[in-house]
């Protein structure tokens, strides 16, 4: 295989991660609460290849004389758009919207043995069944919604109604009373482009980032002054699906160019072994 066959081969590859990756983004656009990825591309390595130097260049010219070759391109990082998406009026009472942006509920997940605090902005909470007569408050995927102090939110089940306001309290009434039992830990991103995608929705720390930097210059927590949601209403994803199918359209193209590379290069090949 020559250069030619290699760089094409290499961006293909690249490619095709892309086009994954604007994929998941159109599955997820009708998904309470998700954000956007970008995927963004760099150069490989390039190398100089110098010929003779030539006496007709004009004095003073600073770059050697050749061509400089790359070696194709790599997805570079994704980016995680953490914009406000549109609000949604669902009326439901454990639905709730954030309305600042960078800023997350908390939630335990368990995985291989293993308890981790992870972030959403997704707000369509359930009520799941304990012992001793007693529910939870958990995400669509079954895992509890932190609250201040870094523990479940845990209700006693005998209650008349549930709400939670727009400062992150859970109002509950019993007998005719109100009083609130729980508030919802709510916490900014201050780095987000440090948080990784953990899958159902959730963003975590990856161990790189907290190897760079302090855990409070990435994650901060909200005083209750500063938490501001909307009761009764979701955040809907943040994909633009306009701009995902130009994106595809564009991926595809480069794709199909760089696999014409390959067989037009073979062709080549082909008519240099025909001559006699």
């Amino acid at each position: 295989m020559t250069r030619m066959t290699f760089q094409a081969a290499a961006t293909m590859g690249q490619l095709q991660k892309r086009l994954d990756n604007i994929g998941n983004n159109i599955a997820n656009s009708n998904t309470t609460g998700y954000k956007n990825r970008d995927a963004n591309f760099s150069s490989l390595l390039s190398q100089q290849i110098n010929t003779e130097p030539d006496p007709t260049n004009p004095a003073g010219r600073l770059t050697p004389d050749g061509l400089r070759v790359g070696s194709g391109a790599k997805l570079g990082h994704t980016n995680i758009n953490f914009d406000q998406g549109s609000l949604q009026r669902t009326d439901r009472n454990l639905d709730v919207a954030l309305l600042e942006d960078n800023h997350l509920f908390q939630v335990a997940v368990n995985e291989n043995g293993e308890e981790e605090v992870r972030y959403t902005r997704a707000g369509n909470f359930y009520l799941t069944p304990l012992e001793d007569d007693q529910v939870m408050l958990v995400t669509s995927e079954g895992n509890p919604v932190l609250g201040q102090g870094g523990d479940p939110i845990v209700l006693a089940n005998n209650m008349d109604d549930l709400k939670i306001e727009e400062n992150g309290q859970i109002n509950v009434t019993r007998d005719g009373v109100q009083m609130v039992e729980g508030e919802l830990a709510v916490v900014e991103a201050v780095r987000p482009r440090l948080l990784e995608a953990a899958g159902n929705n959730l963003f975590r720390l990856s161990e790189q980032s907290l190897e760079n930097y302090p855990l409070d210059e990435i994650i901060n927590g909200v005083g209750f002054a500063d938490v501001n949601m909307e009761s009764g209403a979701l955040e809907a994803s943040n994909v633009d699906i306009g701009k995902q199918q130009t994106d595809m359209i564009e991926t595809q193209r480069a794709y199909q160019f760089n696999a014409r590379t390959i067989s037009m290069h073979d062709q080549m090949k082909g008519l240099i072994n025909q001559l006699r």
